[in-house]
C-alpha cells in the first residue's frame, strides 16, 4: 500500500497556479499521487480525513497541506482546481461526483469505482460539468521501464502490437490491511483493483480504445478465513484493434521477495519484443525498471531507473490548467475502469 516513487522535480507551472487538495486517506497511493503532482508544480494547500491518525501522519510527509475540517471546507474553497483521493474504492466515485459538482476536476487512485451504476454516473456528470475524473493507474504512469516501453512502441521498435501479457503479484501483508480490504463490495474484487492495473496497460499498449473481456476467473485458494478475499485472478482480452491480452493478479509474493511483488510485462510485437521486469529483477538487481528488449538488430538489456521520469502528472496538470487532453483521454480511463467491472461480473469462481 505504501507505494510511493519520488521523481526530480520538474514543474509545468509557476508558482501557485495549480492549488490542489486531499480528501481520503484510506490507501497510501495518495502520497504517490502528491508526489507526483508536487514535483509537476502543483501546490498543496489542503487535506482531509475523518480519522485524525491518518491525517496526521499525511501531514509529516506533506507538512504544506492544511488540515481541514470538513471536506466541505476543501470543496468550498474556489482556488482549489483539482481533488486528489484515495478513499475506499466504493466510495471514490462518490466523492469525485462531489467534486465536479463544485467545479473541480478530480484524481483518484486506482480502481476509480466499483460498479456499472457508479460508471454511468461518472460518466454523466463528466459530460454535464466538463470536469476530469482522472485516474492514477501506477503500474504504467508511475514506472519509468513501463513509461519508457511505451515510448519506444511509439517509436515503431517493435511493430504493431499484438498481445500484451502482464503479471500482477502482491504482498498480502494481512495484519496490517484494513477491515474493507477484505469485504469485496468495498474492494471491487481482485480483478476490478489490482486488475485494473493490468487492463489500462494492455489498452495504452495496444493502442486499443476498447475491447471485451473473453474469459475471466477468480479464486480464494488460501484465505478462507477471510472469505471475500480474492486472492487469485487472470482474465483474457481482446482489444478492437485485434490485440490479445492476458494477465494474472494474485496475493501470493512470498516473503523472500525483495520487494512487494514482481510485476511483470511482455509485449508482443510484429517486429519484436519486449519485457518489463518492473520492480525487481529477481536474484539479479534489486533496483527494478529493467527493459529487455528483442529486435532485428540483436538482444538488448536497458536499465531506464532514475533517467525517463514520469510525464503523467505534468500533462495532467497541464491539461487541468488548459482544458486539454494528453495525460490520458477520458474515455481511456473509463474504459479501463468498465472492463474492470466487466471482467468481475462475468468471472468463474474457480475455488471459493
Amino acid at each position: 500500500m505504501d507505494y510511493a516513487p519520488i521523481g526530480p522535480p520538474s514543474p509545468v507551472c509557476g508558482p501557485g497556479d495549480f492549488p490542489f487538495a486531499v480528501v481520503g486517506l484510506d490507501h497510501d497511493h495518495i502520497y504517490g499521487m502528491c508526489n507526483g503532482l508536487t514535483e509537476a508544480g502543483g501546490e498543496l494547500r489542503w487535506a482531509y480525513d475523518p480519522d485524525p491518525a491518518k491525517l496526521e501522519r499525511f501531514r509529516r510527509t506533506f507538512p504544506q497541506a492544511e488540515a481541514a475540517r470538513s471536506e466541505e471546507e476543501v470543496l468550498d474553497d474556489p482556488a482549489i482546481v483539482l481533488v486528489a483521493g484515495a478513499k475506499v474504492p466504493s466510495e471514490r466515485a462518490a466523492l469525485g461526483l462531489r467534486a465536479m459538482d463544485h467545479g473541480k476536476d478530480y484524481f483518484t487512485d486506482k480502481p476509480p469505482l466499483t460498479s456499472e451504476d457508479q460508471l454511468a454516473a461518472v460518466r454523466a456528470k463528466v459530460e454535464q460539468t466538463g470536469r476530469k475524473y482522472a485516474v492514477y493507474y501506477s503500474e504504467r504512469l508511475h514506472v519509468e521501464s513501463a513509461v519508457f516501453a511505451g515510448q519506444l512502441i511509439e517509436r515503431g521498435a517493435i511493430g504493431r502490437v499484438v498481445q500484451v501479457m502482464g503479471t500482477g503479484p502482491h504482498r498480502l501483508n494481512a495484519p496490517a490491511r484494513p477491515s474493507w480490504f477484505f469485504e469485496k463490495e468495498r474492494y471491487g474484487g481482485i480483478l476490478c483493483d489490482i486488475g485494473s492495473h493490468q487492463i489500462e496497460q494492455f489498452l495504452f499498449f495496444t493502442g486499443s480504445t476498447t475491447g471485451r473481456v473473453v474469459a475471466s476467473r477468480v479464486a480464494n485458494y488460501a484465505h478462507k478465513d477471510h472469505p471475500g478475499l480474492e486472492d487469485f485472478g487472470d482474465c483474457l482480452l481482446v482489444g478492437d484493434t485485434g490485440a490479445a491480452g492476458y494477465f494474472r493478479v494474485d496475493w501470493f509474493t512470498p516473503d523472500g521477495l525483495s520487494i512487494w511483488g514482481d510485476g511483470r510485462a511482455l509485449l508482443l510485437g510484429t517486429e519484436g519484443y519486449i519485457e518489463l521486469r518492473k520492480y525487481v529483477d529477481v536474484a539479479r538487481d534489486t533496483s527494478g525498471d529493467h527493459v529487455y528488449l528483442v529486435d532485428g538488430r540483436g538482444e538488448h538489456h536497458l536499465e531506464v531507473k532514475g533517467k525517463v521520469g514520469f510525464p503523467y502528472f505534468g500533462q495532467l496538470v497541464l491539461d487541468c490548467l488548459n482544458r486539454t487532453e494528453v495525460a490520458m483521454s477520458q474515455r481511456h480511463a473509463l474504459t479501463a475502469a468498465e472492463l474492470c467491472i466487466a471482467a468481475e461480473r462475468q468471472a468463474e469462481v474457480i475455488e471459493s
